[in-house]
């Protein structure tokens, strides 16, 4: 049985989502961003403790179906950008298609319907925040940062992130304090 958790961006998400199961007295099979997969179902009342819980921690249960397909395909974005080294040379239509056995263009519809947003425009901002915390860390250069998130250049990448942030990577490396958006929060 596969439970569906909307908000878990991130391993610590993973580390609190598992400790609230386990101390429920369920234990998990697998935990990943967004699903907890059980061996056997689980009964009303712990359904209903465990679901306070993780509200508490700012997760939420998702049960309807149109809402999970939209949940799973923000934490395969969310996977792709900020936790697997791919480079993101991948096409992004195509790599959802395939990891939700689903037409992208359907994808796409229940997605924008959903969010608000576009599955593109999604990406995108979860680019920039990762780009943020790539300037964050000062370790990096912009031109390296631009091959590393796959933009074509340091000017599409100074294009991209002014009109989504408002100012430019420069800028950003000067404020005093950065402001990165919670991704959860994007």
């Amino acid at each position: 049985m596969k439970i569906y958790i909307k908000n878990m961006v991130c391993d610590r998400c993973i580390m609190a989502v598992r400790s609230e199961f386990e101390k429920s007295g369920i234990h998990p099979l697998a935990i990943e961003l967004g699903q907890v997969e059980l061996l056997n179902e689980w009964d009303e009342k712990n359904k209903l403790l465990l679901k306070k819980r993780l509200e508490e921690l700012g997760f939420e249960i998702v049960e309807d179906k149109i809402r999970i397909t939209v949940e799973k395909i923000k934490s395969l974005i969310i996977a792709l950008v900020h936790h697997q080294n791919l480079g993101l040379k991948v096409n992004l239509s195509s790599y959802l298609a395939q990891n939700l056995a689903q037409d992208y263009n359907t994808l796409s519809n229940l997605f924008s319907e959903v969010e608000g947003v576009t599955i593109e425009h999604f990406f995108i901002k979860q680019k920039i925040e990762k780009v943020k915390e790539l300037l964050t860390y000062n370790e990096l250069s912009l031109s390296e940062i631009a091959y590393k998130m796959n933009y074509s250049d340091v000017a599409h990448l100074s294009n991209q992130f002014k009109k989504i942030t408002g100012i430019t990577p420069t800028k950003f490396k000067l404020l005093d304090k950065n402001k990165r958006t919670q991704i959860d929060h994007l």
